[in-house]
């Protein structure tokens, strides 16, 4: 699944530097995550960074876009020109 930031975001900034697929952006109130670019860190780290770093726990499954750890892997692909593993 792509993940998404609650209304619970404080728009601190750390989360959109840490985004490998620049997925993260200030939105009107909040920043908000492109589900399209997300895969959760999937290919490039363990654990998703904007997580890690989150300092109020807002960023959390979304459960609208539901994706596998393969699809996840095939997004990271398309969006990085490289084979996964």
């Amino acid at each position: 699944m792509a993940l998404t930031i609650t209304d619970q975001c404080i728009n601190c900034d750390v989360c959109e530097p840490v985004c490998p697929n620049t997925a993260i952006a200030q939105g009107r109130e909040i920043y908000e995550i492109t589900p399209s670019r997300c895969t959760e860190c999937v290919g490039h780290f363990d654990v998703p960074q904007c997580v890690e770093v989150c300092p109020v726990e807002c960023i959390v499954l979304d459960p609208q876009t539901p994706e596998t750890h393969e699809q996840l892997l095939a997004k990271y692909a398309a969006l990085t020109g490289v084979e996964s593993e």
